[in-house]
């Protein structure tokens, strides 16, 4: 039996890994992801179905896709997320499903997750001061960012990551604070640069906290070491106080791109594949596979004109308004 070629884009970066965003809605509105007001939400018919999803997927795990990650929006508030999580763990070939998730309902569904076959968690926090978290996030859902971890822990979701987008004036100063974390914990704080994209241009270049600058602040509490970090897929550089249990991390779409490693891309929630986050390129999915259609030959035309970097740097973002339309 012959096998189909993998996954190679123009560039021959081979593509493993799907982030799949399952709603574009979400409990928070932190300033640098979504407006205020929200964002005109997709009608219920245009979200792919659970069924829909899985489908994407075992068409692409035979041509090599073998790591997934859950996005949104936020994706615990979509309903019985651990359904979907279960589907996905059955497709043969898929070794990794991971979470984004901004932490609010862990503390209820991480072992409902876990039992479904869920292997780890991101956890996006800010800060970890009360009053602030409801300043960026723009909620009050009397949020415990410590609390949610540690329930991700208790449930066997690890490695366990953090992401905190550094800005400027609101939240730079507790890198130390966010560092200390992983001294006595086995997690993996990672610092964002912040990018500033969409409708989230009030938060500006001189709002961007340099990784470099981050890693002098950290280097504050001890002398950091280059780690080799978690198991995962991402873009970050990490580091490690000296005798400390986890990892820090550094991850900079705004300083230096690291585009030429990129192996992903990413399934919306209306069923669009997009091959950059920050692009203008995207095939539309849902209606073919609506239709009874295969879609490997759109799978590897897509790949075929995913471009070699992001145009960050020149805010050409095809029209993004905002990270969790697609899925940050």
């Amino acid at each position: 039996m012959t096998h189909p070629p993998p996954l190679k884009d123009q560039f021959g970066r081979s593509i493993e890994y799907l982030r799949i965003s399952v709603t574009d809605r979400c409990n928070f509105r932190c300033q640098y992801c979504m407006p205020l007001e929200g964002l005109a939400w997709l009608p219920k018919r245009d979200i792919l179905s659970y069924e829909e999803i899985a489908e994407v997927v075992s068409q692409l795990a035979p041509l090599g896709l073998r790591r997934l990650r859950i996005t949104g929006g936020e994706p615990t508030i979509r309903p019985e997320l651990p359904a979907l999580i279960k589907m996905l763990k059955a497709v043969p070939g898929i070794e990794d499903i991971a979470l984004s998730t901004n932490g609010v309902k862990l503390p209820e569904q991480a072992i409902a997750l876990r039992e479904a076959g869920l292997d780890r968690v991101n956890m996006s926090a800010d800060s970890l001061r009360h009053d602030r978290v409801v300043a960026i996030a723009r909620r009050n859902l009397s949020f415990d960012p410590v609390a949610s971890l540690q329930a991700a822990q208790a449930a066997g979701l690890g490695p366990l990551k953090i992401n905190v987008v550094v800005m400027r004036g609101t939240n730079d100063d507790e890198v130390a604070d966010f560092a200390r974390l992983t001294i006595d914990n086995p997690w993996h704080v990672r610092f964002i640069e912040l990018m500033p994209v969409g409708d989230m241009r009030d938060l500006t270049w001189e709002h961007v906290v340099p990784s470099d600058e981050v890693l002098r602040r950290v280097s504050a509490l001890g002398a950091l070491e280059p780690a080799s970090g978690p198991k995962g897929n991402g873009p970050a550089s990490y580091y490690q106080l000296r005798g400390a249990a986890g990892t820090v991390g550094v991850i900079t779409p705004m300083t230096h791109t690291y585009c030429g490693s990129c192996n992903r891309v990413r399934l919306t929630a209306d069923g669009r594949l997009r091959t950059c986050l920050y692009g203008d390129h995207e095939v539309n999915l849902r209606e073919p596979l609506r239709a009874g259609e295969r879609l490997e030959p759109l799978f590897r035309q897509a790949l075929a004109d995913k471009p070699k970097e992001h145009n960050l740097l020149q805010m050409q973002v095809g029209g993004l308004r905002a990270l969790s339309q697609v899925g940050g």
